[in-house]
């Protein structure tokens, strides 16, 4: 198990790092008015008003499940990520639990309430973001999330299955239990079925 856990280190740590160094050069962003509505400010990664205003999109992927998709623009940065969901219950533990943290995204501060299509979940860093906080904390935040997800959705995972193996052998123990009764209750109406002919 040691072995595989490493092997998945090994392989987690490249990609963490590309993601890393992209969000790093993506976060130089300045303050910019809107060229469309005077004295507005908003994000243009998000409104794209002005095509020279963006950054061409860069994807990074560990695999076909697993990509971040990082779109910038002269004001604002957007970050999309898709996490590793191996099966239906890595789906569903997937979807819930990030669907509990979107209900919660002021709480986070840069969590869209919506992720962009194709990935589970979305953020929005904008240029008051850097100026209120350090730019290498909020880099440190999403590559924090992105190795603590898989953990987590791993963890209820396996717990989940832990569950469903106890519901399981209760179930097959009542079964098991129900069955005994009543191939015993057969057995002693065919025992009794045979006194009554012994007797005949």
């Amino acid at each position: 198990r040691s072995g595989l856990m490493g092997t998945k280190g090994t392989t987690l740590r490249p990609y963490l790092n590309a993601v890393r160094a992209t969000l790093q050069a993506a976060l130089c962003l300045e303050n910019f008015s809107s060229q469309v509505v005077e004295r507005h400010n908003k994000p243009e990664v998000e409104v794209r008003s002005s095509k020279e205003l963006l950054l061409q999109p860069v994807v990074i992927s560990r695999n076909d499940k697993e990509k971040v998709l990082i779109e910038g623009s002269i004001n604002s940065v957007r970050v999309s990520i898709a996490v590793k969901q191996a099966d239906e219950i890595e789906k569903i533990l997937c979807h819930k639990f990030m669907r509990f943290m979107m209900m919660r995204a002021e709480n986070f501060f840069i969590l869209r309430r919506k992720p962009v299509e194709g990935y589970d979940i979305s953020f929005l860093i904008t240029n008051f973001h850097t100026e209120q906080m350090y730019k290498h904390k909020l880099v440190d935040f999403v590559i924090h999330f992105m190795e603590e997800i898989d953990k987590e959705i791993s963890e209820m995972k396996l717990s989940v299955n832990a569950r469903a193996r106890i519901v399981a052998e209760e179930f097959l123990k009542n079964v098991s239990t129900k069955f005994i009764t009543l191939w015993m209750a057969g057995k002693k109406h065919f025992l009794f079925e045979l006194r009554i002919k012994l007797y005949e």
